[in-house]
């Protein structure tokens, strides 16, 4: 039989990181947004923190980045180095800010010539021409990084009259009517500016809410700060969350008995509060067969690997056996075991019960049982228990989803003759008193044995057109 990957078999994800070459070209790309005042909303798109920001500036100024190979680890800078960083972060912002007063000077003296012109030229078309130069210069500083406060103050125009112009530059299409409660585009600037800010960029908005509103300040609903972010693509994961794989879902089928086994620990309360022991029990799905049981004092891979082997002795070498997730089931002693015995590992998907449900209905029909003890003296009496209950439910107990018979039954293939006696016995019935019957069914269906049993019914595939 071919072996089949387990659910396990690809392992966990890392956690997000960052190799020296990333760390560079983010911090550059959030430079880049600082300089024309999205720095907040870069890092929210990024899905990263401020913090980052000046701990990787750090690095790079004091040259920890440069030429480091992926996956080599970047150290703290020294004290020297981390001078030097300093004066190269000094230097920079000086000469950034002398390159933009020298290009606000060229291009305000541009727009100046050009004003004087105009203002030679009388009527509406010289005034919008002017305004329109304005605009121009009002673009070409914020592009040459003046920040738009800046440029503002130079040209004259204010910032929301650039965000109107802005929009009206879009195409053409029938506006729709804004609601009457909305914010207006200075409320909207104003709130994502708020949220973007050096005080809240870290905070997730019901932070912010709750922050602003104990400063006596209330400037939005929670909803309309992620409406808000949302539209300008600011909302992302920034957590350090592990990225779990998609777990298979397990189908497994059985239309015989020892095809499938399942198996699962319950604990069986000790003669003392707080003492347990471990019952280890091992279930055939289509017959309800208990194969196999056992009870330690205590959890194991070994023991759980000990009874796999005396079960599979008797009753032999199934196709598959499935479990939960229990350190027990993924042991590597029960691993190896099943690898030598090439039988496919089937595994339930994390905190998904439904994934193991003869063990778990089983264990409720064990603890439910009237004659179940709320203790077990000792260990020697929960064997004991254990053994006769199980004898009594494989050779007595008649179960409703095997047609109402016993599991031994099925198990061993007795329960032809028994379902021929009990159509015999139903006919001669019939014929004593027809009257009492209304259908014409041999067997009511209760008495049916399925002819599949599964874990997770597979789901039928498509047929061909």
């Amino acid at each position: 039989m071919s072996r089949k990957k387990g659910p396990r078999s690809d392992g966990p994800r890392a956690r997000r990181s960052f190799t020296p070459g990333q760390k560079l070209e983010l911090l550059a790309g959030y430079e880049r947004a600082v300089a024309v005042g999205e720095g907040g909303g870069f890092l929210r798109r990024e899905g990263l923190y401020s913090s980052l920001m000046s701990e990787w500036r750090r690095a790079r100024d004091a040259g920890l980045l440069q030429g480091k190979p992926a996956g080599e680890t970047v150290g703290r800078p020294s004290a020297e180095q981390a001078e030097i960083a300093r004066l190269r972060r000094e230097l920079a912002q000086a000469q950034a800010k002398l390159a933009r007063t020298e290009t606000a000077l060229t291009i305000m003296g541009k727009a100046r010539e050009l004003l004087e012109d105009l203002q030679e030229r009388a009527g509406g078309s010289g005034r919008v021409r002017a305004r329109q130069a304005l605009m121009d210069a009002f673009g070409e500083l914020t592009g040459a990084g003046t920040t738009t406060r800046a440029a503002a103050a130079m040209t004259g125009i204010a910032r929301s009259s650039v965000d109107r112009d802005r929009r009206r530059s879009g195409p053409s299409r029938r506006p729709r009517p804004a609601p009457a409660n909305a914010f207006s585009p200075q409320e909207r600037e104003r709130l994502l500016r708020l949220l973007d800010g050096p005080q809240f960029v870290d905070a997730a908005p019901a932070q912010i809410y709750a922050a602003l509103l104990d400063q006596g300040v209330y400037v939005g609903s929670i909803a309309t700060m992620y409406r808000i972010l949302r539209e300008h693509r600011q909302i992302r994961e920034r957590r350090r969350l592990a990225r779990h794989p998609a777990r298979q879902r397990p189908e497994l089928v059985a239309d015989a008995p020892r095809q499938v086994f399942t198996w699962d620990i319950t604990k069986l309360a000790g003669p003392v509060k707080g003492s347990y022991f471990d019952a280890y029990v091992m279930i055939d799905i289509y017959s309800r067969y208990i194969v196999g049981v056992r009870v330690h004092a205590r959890e194991s891979g070994p023991l759980a690997a000990s009874m796999m082997r005396e079960v599979v002795d008797v009753e032999g070498v199934p196709h598959v056996i499935h479990a939960d997730r229990g350190t027990s089931m993924t042991s590597k002693s029960v691993s190896d075991l099943l690898e030598d015995l090439t039988v496919t590992r089937s595994h339930s998907r994390p905190k998904v019960s439904n994934d193991n449900p003869y063990s778990e209905a089983w264990f409720k029909t064990l603890k439910y049982a009237p004659v179940f003890p709320d203790r077990f003296a000792s260990l020697a009496a929960a064997r004991t228990f254990m053994t006769d209950f199980v004898t009594w439910y494989n050779n007595c107990h008649r179960h409703s989803g095997i047609g109402l018979h016993t599991p031994a039954e099925v198990h061993h293939g007795r329960h032809h003759a028994v379902r021929a006696g009990r159509a015999d016995t139903l006919a001669a019935a019939r014929r004593a008193h027809p009257e009492r019957f209304s259908t014409n069914r041999l067997l009511p269906k209760i008495l049916d044995l399925p002819h599949h049993v599964w874990i997770n019914k597979p789901e039928p595939e498509p047929q061909a057109a």
